[in-house]
C-alpha cells in the first residue's frame, strides 16, 4: 500500500504516515468510492487509498506547499486524485457530496516541522511564523502584541503548561527589550523559566504547541471539520481521525460519543444529563482508540502519541446542518 502511486512517483521517503494500515482498514476503500483526505500533507494516506482500490480521492490542505506537491501526484493519477486548497472545516463547500469516506490526520505535519522557515520547530532557528496557510497573523504577531494575561491563558489552555504565567511574564519582559521574531529567541525565553523535564521533552514544547494551535485555530477548525464530515458522508460512509495531542483527541472522543448516542460521563454526585433525543449519526468502529504498535512507535517517534478513532455514518440527519457554522477565520 505504501508503494508507488499508480503510474506515478513514490511517496516522500522521509514522511511515514502514522497508523497507515489501521487508517486504511477503517476507511475500507472500495472500487468506485469517493474518499476525502481532509489533511492531505504529502499524500501518504491518499496514496494508500488509491493503491487499495479503484477509487477516487480528493485531497484538501490549507498549506500551499502541500497543494503544490499534490499537483504532481494528481497529474500521475490518471484522474483518480484531485487536490483542493482550503480548510477542512469547509469540506462540504469544497467537495460535491455525498462521499464514501473522510480521513483526518490532525495537527502539524512532519514536512512543516522539518522546515525551519515555517517557524514550527524550536529545534532549529527560523522566523516565528507557525501558520499552516499563508494568511493571517503569525506567532510573532501574537507574542509581541497580546496582553500578558491573554498569552498566559493561551499557553495554559492549548499547551497545558503549568508555568504559563511565568512564561507569559518572561515573554512580555523580553519583548519590552526587543521584538521576538525568531523561534530560537522564543525557545530560549521559555527554557529560562521552565525546568527541563525528566522525560527529556524540551521545555519549549508546550508553549510552541499552544501558539501553533492558537495561530491556526486548530480546535475550532477541528469542530467545524467534524461537523462538515457528518454532513457530507453518505449513510454507511466512514470517518477516521488520527490525533496526536490529548486536546484534539478529547474533542474527537466527545463528538463521536455524542453522535453515537452515548451519554457524557459525569460525577455520581451530579444529576444525570438529559438524553439527546436526536438519532445517532455515527456507529463506532472501535470501542477504544487504536494506538501504534511497539514496532511503529520505535521506528517513528512521532507516532507514539497517536490515537485513531473511527466510525460509520448512519442514515440519521446531521445534527449540525451548517446554517450557523461560521467560515474559518
Amino acid at each position: 500500500m505504501t508503494g508507488a502511486l499508480p503510474n506515478g512517483p513514490r511517496a516522500d521517503a522521509g514522511h511515514a504516515p502514522v497508523l497507515l494500515a489501521e487508517v486504511v482498514a477503517a476507511i475500507a476503500p472500495g472500487d468506485g468510492d469517493l474518499i476525502v483526505d481532509a489533511t492531505f500533507g504529502r499524500g501518504g494516506y491518499a496514496r494508500a487509498f488509491l493503491a487499495a482500490a479503484d477509487c477516487r480521492v480528493i485531497g484538501i490542505d490549507r498549506d500551499p506547499a502541500a497543494i503544490e506537491h499534490g499537483a504532481e501526484m494528481a497529474r500521475a493519477s490518471s484522474g483518480r486524485l484531485s487536490v483542493v486548497e482550503g480548510r477542512f472545516g469547509e469540506i462540504d463547500r469544497l467537495v460535491d457530496g455525498p462521499v464514501d469516506a473522510v480521513a483526518f490526520d490532525v495537527g502539524v505535519s512532519s514536512p512543516q516541522i522539518d522546515d525551519p522557515e515555517r517557524g514550527f520547530s524550536f529545534r532549529a532557528d527560523g522566523p516565528l511564523d507557525m501558520r499552516m496557510g499563508g494568511d493571517g497573523p503569525t506567532a510573532a504577531d501574537a507574542v509581541n502584541t497580546l496582553p500578558e494575561e491573554a498569552l498566559a491563558t493561551i499557553i495554559y489552555r492549548f499547551g497545558e503548561e503549568r508555568r504559563s504565567r511565568q512564561v507569559a511574564r518572561a515573554i512580555v519582559a523580553a519583548r519590552d527589550q526587543a521584538p521576538i521574531t525568531r523561534t530560537g529567541q522564543l525557545a530560549a525565553i521559555v527554557r529560562r523559566v521552565v525546568p527541563a523535564a525528566r522525560d527529556g521533552i524540551d521545555p519549549a514544547t508546550r508553549t510552541f504547541q499552544a501558539l501553533r494551535i492558537f495561530v491556526n485555530d486548530e480546535l475550532g477548525e477541528l469542530d467545524r471539520g467534524l461537523d462538515a464530515a457528518e454532513r457530507v458522508l453518505r449513510p454507511g460512509g466512514r470517518l477516521a481521525v488520527v490525533c496526536f495531542h490529548s486536546l484534539e483527541d478529547r474533542q474527537v472522543k466527545r463528538f463521536l460519543s455524542a453522535r453515537s448516542g452515548k451519554r457524557p460521563s459525569v460525577s455520581r454526585h451530579l444529576p444525570a444529563p438529559a438524553a439527546d433525543e436526536r438519532a445517532p449519526t455515527f456507529r463506532l468502529i472501535h470501542r477504544k482508540p487504536v494506538t501504534p504498535s511497539r514496532a511503529e512507535a520505535a521506528a517513528n517517534p512521532r507516532a507514539r502519541s497517536a490515537r485513531l478513532r473511527a466510525a460509520i455514518r448512519t442514515e440519521a440527519p446531521a445534527w449540525n446542518d451548517g446554517q450557523t457554522t461560521e467560515a474559518a477565520a
